[in-house]
């Protein structure tokens, strides 16, 4: 191709015409891959985890405009209930072990359930409802990004998680 236009040097070191980096994520995509630079840095979160037999333990790891960043442990047996984030969209990524994720419809069949192992993530809409469960016997740790950040966990009653399990089962 014939062109009167020469380019001397590198257009893409002039500053002006690159656009700006943002040093917050802005999109799912950014979420996911926050939560997976956080996870390849194991220096960062590993001396922070605690295990608890009691409960369920957690950590709010980083903030940033709209978000938050939430560390947990999980002892085998443990689970979270049945619940939904209210407004909140999330990044459910796990760390170390493995954990059961129990879903009540939203794009999933009711009663759906995944196993998800050290390195997998799901991402959620608002309004999803889940039940994440540590069925294995060895514990496991969690990284959740919510954006925004989360203001509420609604829990669903017994009969809903009996329904959505039985519909697992089926």
């Amino acid at each position: 191709m014939n062109s009167d236009v020469q380019i001397a040097g590198d257009p893409l070191a002039i500053p002006h015409l690159l656009p700006p980096v943002s040093p917050h994520p802005r999109t799912v995509a950014e979420f996911a891959g926050l939560a997976r630079t956080i996870a390849a840095d194991r220096a960062s979160w590993e001396h922070l985890v605690e295990y608890d037999a009691t409960s369920r333990w957690y950590h709010r790891l980083r903030t940033g405009p709209g978000y938050e960043v939430w560390l947990l442990s999980w002892v085998p047996g443990q689970g979270s209930g049945l619940h939904d984030h209210g407004r909140s969209s999330g990044v459910l990524t796990v760390l170390d072990g493995e954990l059961t994720e129990h879903t009540a419809g939203a794009g999933d069949a009711p009663g759906a359930r995944r196993a998800l192992g050290a390195g997998m993530q799901r991402v959620f809409a608002p309004g999803y409802v889940h039940e994440v469960v540590n069925d294995s016997l060895l514990p496991a740790v969690s990284l959740h990004v919510y954006f925004p950040g989360l203001t509420e966990m609604t829990m669903h009653t017994a009969q809903c998680r009996t329904d959505v399990l039985q519909s697992a089962r089926a």
